[in-house]
C-alpha cells in the first residue's frame, strides 16, 4: 500500500486541470481549512456520493494499561467520524485487494484541541 501525500495530489490536481501548481495549492489548502473551521463549529459536511463528516463526543470511560492492570480514566473528546459514500464505497468493492477495506466501514479521527473551536 502507498502512501499519496498532499503535494501528490496537488501536483496531480494542477496536471489534470493544467493549473498552475501554486492556485491548486492554495485551493487545496483553503478546502481543507475550511473543512476544520466547519467541524471546529460542529457542523456536518456532506459530499454527496464521496462522504459525510461529522464531529461525535466520546464520552469520559476508565480504562486498564495492559502493563500495569492499573485502571486509569480516560477523558471525554470530540472525533471526527467520516461515513463513506456511495462512488466511494463501489471504488473500494471495485478495487479492494484484500488489504482489509469494508465498503461500509467509518474512520475516527481524534479532534486535536488547537483545532476544535471552544
Amino acid at each position: 500500500m502507498a502512501t499519496t501525500t498532499k503535494k501528490d495530489l496537488i501536483d496531480r490536481i494542477a496536471e489534470e486541470t493544467n493549473q498552475k501548481r501554486t492556485v491548486v495549492k492554495a485551493t487545496v489548502q483553503s478546502f481543507l481549512d475550511n473543512v476544520i473551521v466547519e467541524l471546529s463549529k460542529g457542523n456536518r459536511l456532506e459530499f454527496r456520493d464521496f462522504g459525510v463528516f461529522e464531529i461525535r463526543d466520546r464520552a469520559p470511560r476508565m480504562a486498564q494499561n495492559p502493563r500495569t492492570l492499573e485502571r486509569v480514566p480516560v477523558p471525554a473528546k470530540r472525533t471526527v467520524k467520516f461515513k463513506v459514500g456511495r462512488l466511494m464505497r463501489d471504488a473500494l468493492e471495485d478495487k479492494s485487494d484484500g488489504d482489509g477495506i469494508k465498503a461500509d466501514s467509518t474512520v475516527e479521527v481524534t479532534a486535536m484541541p488547537s483545532v476544535v473551536a471552544q
